[in-house]
């Protein structure tokens, strides 16, 4: 009687792991899709248009010399490149940069790009439109200076760290200038 109990376990045991097997299979493989329901989304003709974009070599290398001219006259900075989006590329936080300049520094740039202006002539509309200062994400203080392709906006460099604004931008401009090369 024993061995039939243990000889009938070890069967259903059997075809248990089989039929959970088989349903294991069949539920991972997905189902074909029959081919009339395929739609092609292939956009073309006037519904594109291509943008310019910086190379994560070419952002890093404006960083880098961002905070090679701040290091030259002694100032500890952060600096952010972001692309055409507002979206960051490279952020680089100089040696001894205070906390607050890693932000200010990815505002600058975000702020820089979205008018395609340097940061210190926006802060001189708020005079004419102090509102403009409550669009989030943006920093209307010196120190972002855009970077353009074909007469149009492709990122933005924004640095924050130095005494002043006037400072911040200097630099700034010295990461535009270094992708001019």
């Amino acid at each position: 009687m024993k061995k039939k109990l243990v000889l009938g376990t070890a069967v259903a045991a059997v075809l248990a792991a089989g039929t959970f097997g088989a349903v294991s299979a069949n539920a991972s493989a997905p189902a074909a899709a029959p081919a009339a329901a395929v739609i092609r989304a292939d956009a073309g003709g006037d519904n594109l248009f291509r943008t310019n974009h910086l190379t994560i070599e070419a952002a890093t290398d404006a960083a880098e010399a961002v905070l090679d001219a701040a290091k030259k006259e002694n100032q500890r900075v952060s600096v952010a490149v972001v692309d055409r989006n507002g979206n960051t590329i490279v952020t680089l936080r100089g040696d001894g940069a205070g906390p607050q300049s890693y932000e200010s520094a990815v505002k600058k740039a975000y702020t820089a790009v979205s008018w395609n202006a340097p940061t210190s002539e926006l802060a001189k509309r708020l005079e004419q439109a102090p509102n403009l200062k409550d669009i989030p994400g943006t920093l209307f203080l010196g120190g972002g200076a855009p970077v353009t392709a074909d007469g149009g906006p492709i990122a933005g460099i924004g640095v924050a760290g130095a005494p002043s604004g006037d400072l911040d931008e200097k630099f700034a401009r010295a990461g535009v200038a270094e992708l001019a090369k």
